[in-house]
């Protein structure tokens, strides 16, 4: 080998090789960012990366997408009928006042 020539690697790896093992086995990346004050905890931030597949995501029980999306159906479901009952508790107040208005009028006569 000449001085100006650049050693390589017996066997060499595409990105596309690379990202397809990972995808397939899968990586986990965690850590834990805590911020203290004498001795005083503050902040604690817990992060937790997971690459891979659908199809290994599924295999090892992650299924977020599924949950979280019948989570924020049923939560609109929820919140609308908690906006019909508001709805129905204001209309009553208001058929009650004006009940009380139409028979203080009536009354003034």
């Amino acid at each position: 080998m000449s001085r100006n020539q650049i050693p390589t690697a017996t066997s060499s790896s595409s990105v596309a090789d690379i990202l397809e093992r990972v995808l397939d086995k899968g990586v986990v990346i965690a850590g834990d960012i805590r911020v203290k004050l004498v001795n005083i905890e503050l902040l604690t931030i817990q992060i937790r990366l997971v690459i891979c597949s659908i199809d290994k995501a599924k295999e090892i029980g992650m299924d977020w997408w599924n949950t979280a999306i019948e989570k924020s159906d049923q939560a609109s479901v929820e919140e609308a009928s908690q906006d019909a009952a508001l709805l129905a508790s204001r209309l009553e107040t208001v058929e009650l006042r004006l009940r009380d208005f139409e028979a203080a009028l009536t009354s003034g006569d």
